[in-house]
């Protein structure tokens, strides 16, 4: 019974963990690493064909984006969690692919220009993406099933996007390492052990989503760390207030709203502050004013959060449902799908909000809307979420005068504002809420993942010296044997050298930077962890070796050098062979 840590360790994407119990091969999480790749995963310690399950916590790319290429590759297997993460993979998954082939060309076309036809694949196709689909299965919150002989499983509303969750898994085995079935009455030897994956962690207090439910007993937990050393910028007054008063400042004047918004959730959250913004008549001066949805795929995740409101909607939101009301629909809403009806939008005089994406201002449509609009003193440019080290937005919130967009420098002319508090990610409080509320039974291990080496370290210290817990936060490689409590192996992380995370850009897309090299990164062979591990015993053998007879030391460093020796002769002829 072993959990080994293949993605997402110290970093805060590619999230991936592997079980193992008796025959079965378990993945929880299958993702793509997205942005800045810090350090080398290891391979997947069996092949896509002998996975039998994948459990996915929630639909973002990072813990989602890499299960057509492990379809392509041979899984065959089953993919399991709720409805509405189900039917968001649907459509995120065939834009994944999209991106995927359109990047593919893009590149390809590039390099031919450069007399270089050197063909670049995509990571996985429309074909793979539609065909994965087809190996999900979808349960219900709240409610513990039996999978197979040794696995028991059960979701729990965790509030970060819609569908998402954490998962209890009770995992049994007998005496000889066999999957078992149900414990009760089993013979003598026969563990069983509760692993709990927080999955990504919700906010409390956000619009249309409840509160993240709590689990209470565990053997085990795996908990995230994104915000795990740092708060939540409070925020100043009512979210809902300020987007009001904003619309209402600038379509005054005569400019637009213009918002960069993620796809899914953010966009669906904004459609729901809207909305009360229009029934509350916060704007009586144009009660009517236009809003534009300006991207296929948030129109798409709007159906689905309408599909699946009943399951993830808090109190309030529900209350509309209840009485027949789509809480994410209002007068004089347009959600444009074609080219066309994008270009239409900047062609009307008339003040308008617009919600399009990417987020971070660094791909689709929203760039045309900032390069039309930030150029007048009239408009607003509303950020509603993080913006990342080295995006066009992050460039807009500290200040920049000029962008460039499209090859042209544009000049920002037009308001910037950021609302704060906006995350989907509990911060550290909400962190510490959460694994406190383990109060049946208090997990004997905490793993700490999900977040950048300062995140995951900080974390981890807070959980053992302030509040007690046994926290550990592993690198990819390192392998727990859940049935003794013990470690086959610690890794440490391998930082990527620069030559491969410059290879890895030839697959990263343009927006966001995602690459899809191998599963979940670069990637660091057993075999290589190994000598790193036998590094570190050997430099601890030597610290403790100060009192041994001269002899004796002088045999080890007779012996170290020959070995240093041989192999960095036979590296200079690697090298010789390859030139």
């Amino acid at each position: 019974m072993k959990l080994e840590f293949i993605g997402a360790d110290h970093e805060v994407t590619g999230s991936c963990h592997y079980l193992k119990v008796g025959t079965l091969n378990i993945l929880v999480d299958f993702g793509m690493e997205q942005g800045r790749d810090v350090y080398e995963n290891t391979k997947l310690p069996v092949t896509p064909s002998e996975v039998d399950f994948v459990f996915i916590t929630h639909a973002h790319i990072d813990h989602t984006g890499m299960l057509p290429k492990l379809y392509h590759d041979g899984f065959r297997g089953q993919i399991i969690t709720t409805e509405p993460t189900m039917d968001l993979c649907d459509i995120m998954l065939r834009d994944s692919a999209h991106i995927q082939t359109a990047e593919a060309e893009y590149r390809n076309k590039r390099l031919a220009r450069k007399g270089i036809y050197q063909k670049i694949v995509p990571a996985y196709t429309m074909e793979d993406a539609m065909n994965v689909m087809k190996l999900f299965r979808s349960f219900k919150y709240n409610r513990k099933y039996q999978l197979c002989n040794g696995v028991e499983f059960r979701f729990t509303d965790v509030g970060h996007l819609l569908g998402s969750a954490s998962i209890e898994l009770w995992l049994t085995e007998n005496k000889n390492g066999v999957a078992s079935g149900n414990p009760v009455g089993a013979p003598e030897g026969t563990v069983t052990k509760k692993i709990v994956f927080s999955g990504d962690i919700g906010n409390i207090n956000q619009p249309l989503l409840r509160n993240p439910a709590y689990t209470t007993a565990a053997d085990y937990v795996v908990m995230e760390s994104t915000y795990g050393d740092r708060l939540h910028e409070k925020r100043d007054g009512d979210n809902k207030n300020a987007i009001a008063e904003i619309i209402r400042n600038t379509l005054l004047r005569g400019g637009n709203v213009v918002i960069p918004s993620f796809a899914v959730g953010r966009t669906q959250e904004m459609l729901y502050f809207i909305r009360k913004i229009k029934l509350e008549g916060q704007f009586p001066e144009m009660p009517d004013f236009p809003v534009y949805v300006d991207s296929p795929l948030a129109v798409q995740a709007t159906e689905v959060f309408r599909d699946n409101g009943r399951m993830c909607y808090d109190e309030e939101a529900s209350e509309f449902l209840r009485k027949g009301i789509n809480p994410l629909v209002f007068p004089n809403l347009n959600m444009t799908i074609t080219v066309d009806e994008s270009k239409a939008i900047n062609n009307d005089d008339e003040p308008k909000v617009i919600i399009a994406a990417s987020g971070m201002c660094d791909a689709g449509r929203i760039r045309h809307h900032l390069k039309y609009n930030l150029g007048r003193k009239e408009c607003t440019i509303l950020f509603v979420g993080y913006q990342a080290e080295g995006t066009p937005g992050r460039a807009l919130v500290e200040g920049t005068d000029s962008i460039h967009i499209f090859g042209d420098e544009i000049q920002v002319r037009a308001e910037i504002l950021q609302l704060p508090g906006m995350s989907g990610h509990a911060d550290k409080e909400g962190l510490i809420n959460w694994i406190n509320a383990f109060t049946e039974q208090k997990p004997s291990k905490v793993f700490v993942v999900h977040g950048d080496s300062e995140a995951a370290d900080s974390f981890t210290e807070c959980l053992k010296n302030e509040y007690g817990y046994d926290s550990f936060a592993p690198y990819s490689g390192t392998i727990f044997d859940l049935k003794t409590g013990e470690f086959d192996s610690i890794t440490e992380g391998i930082p990527l050298r620069k030559t491969e995370m410059a290879a890895g850009e030839d697959y990263a897309t343009k927006g966001g930077k995602t690459k899809s090299v191998g599963y979940t990164g670069m990637v660091v062979t057993n075999s290589y962890t190994k000598v790193r591990s036998a590094l570190k015993e050997l430099g601890s053998m030597v610290e403790q070796g100060v009192g041994l007879p001269n002899k004796e030391l002088d045999a080890l460093a007779k012996a170290m050098n020959e070995l240093v020796s041989k192999y960095q002769v036979n590296n200079k002829n690697d090298q010789e062979g390859k030139q």
